[in-house]
């Protein structure tokens, strides 16, 4: 993947902890790890994203940030994706009359507070839709790498354009439709909808990449079929299967779990954004099948 040299911008905020020497400077602030719930099932807005871990991670600490902090690859690439998306997406609301509201993206270690309340590593890069902030640990890339083989520069930039996905959904008041229609449905149903949103912020994603490309050639080859293998290792229905050995299909409709698509269907709504680059083709809600 080819990315545009940027170096950090104020989009992004820092807020890990100082470590000198491998010494940790600060005081810890908290314990609790914010628990999965859906935006919609609350009278609070939770964050959503993509959460692959159910591991705990060590609590942060607090400190100033250092008068000249060394140059971080990883931190000025998060800044370049996320400043391409907002290349895009100011187009695509320009084209729609509207004007597009950049998010933040916050990094951090371990545990932060949000806006939604307590965001953790553990969880992955969250949205929040209360202050319209996405938090990521970069040490969630690591994890990409080794554990879902997808090392490469465009699954990163994946994870990051589908958070703005969410963030989009917001600006077009696609969240707030979906949670007024959510109070007459069922707990099923209130489930189906989480998955066609998470669907649609895939989707979202891929329509990112396409204008992306469109205008600066920044795929190269083995990048989009990189994503593709990651999307089909992330799926619920893979990810069901690496915890239990086996897979119900019936069960899988149902699981309490099921909260981000099967592989199959989040290939198929990035890959429609990729291809397709139209958001009037993303109407995951209102799909026949999702």
């Amino acid at each position: 993947m080819r990315v545009k040299e940027q170096g950090p911008g104020e989009e992004v905020e820092d807020r890990r902890p100082l470590r000198t020497f491998g010494i940790v400077l600060g005081v810890a602030f908290g314990t609790s790890v914010l628990g999965l719930a859906t935006w919609f099932l609350v009278a609070q807005a939770p964050t959503q994203g993509l959460s692959l871990r159910n591991q705990s991670q060590a609590v942060p600490s607090q400190g100033a940030p250092p008068a000249n902090p060394p140059a971080e690859p990883l931190k000025d690439f998060v800044s370049a994706i996320l400043g391409d998306t907002e290349d895009v997406w100011r187009e695509q609301f320009r084209m729609m009359k509207q004007a597009y509201k950049e998010p933040h993206l916050v990094l951090f270690t371990g545990q932060i507070r949000s806006g939604c309340g307590i965001a953790s590593s553990a969880l992955g890069p969250t949205y929040c839709p209360l202050d319209e902030k996405i938090y990521m640990d970069l040490g969630f890339f690591k994890e990409l790498e080794e554990r879902y083989h997808a090392p490469g520069d465009f699954a990163r930039a994946y994870v990051i354009a589908h958070e703005v996905g969410h963030h989009v959904q917001k600006l077009l008041r696609i969240r707030e439709k979906e949670r007024a229609r959510q109070l007459g449905l069922s707990k099923d149903q209130q489930e189906e909808l989480w998955v066609r949103l998470e669907l649609q912020a895939d989707f979202f994603a891929g329509v990112w990449a396409h204008h992306a490309h469109k205008a600066r050639h920044i795929l190269e080859p083995g990048d989009v079929e990189a994503v593709l293998r990651l999307l089909a290792e992330i799926g619920d229905d893979r990810l069901r299967l690496d915890a239990h050995g086996d897979m119900d299909a019936r069960s899988m409709t149902r699981c309490w779990d099921r909260r981000h698509g099967t592989a199959q269907q989040k290939v198929r709504w990035f890959s429609r954004g990729l291809e397709t680059g139209d958001l009037s083709q993303g109407g995951t809600i209102d799909a026949s099948e999702s």
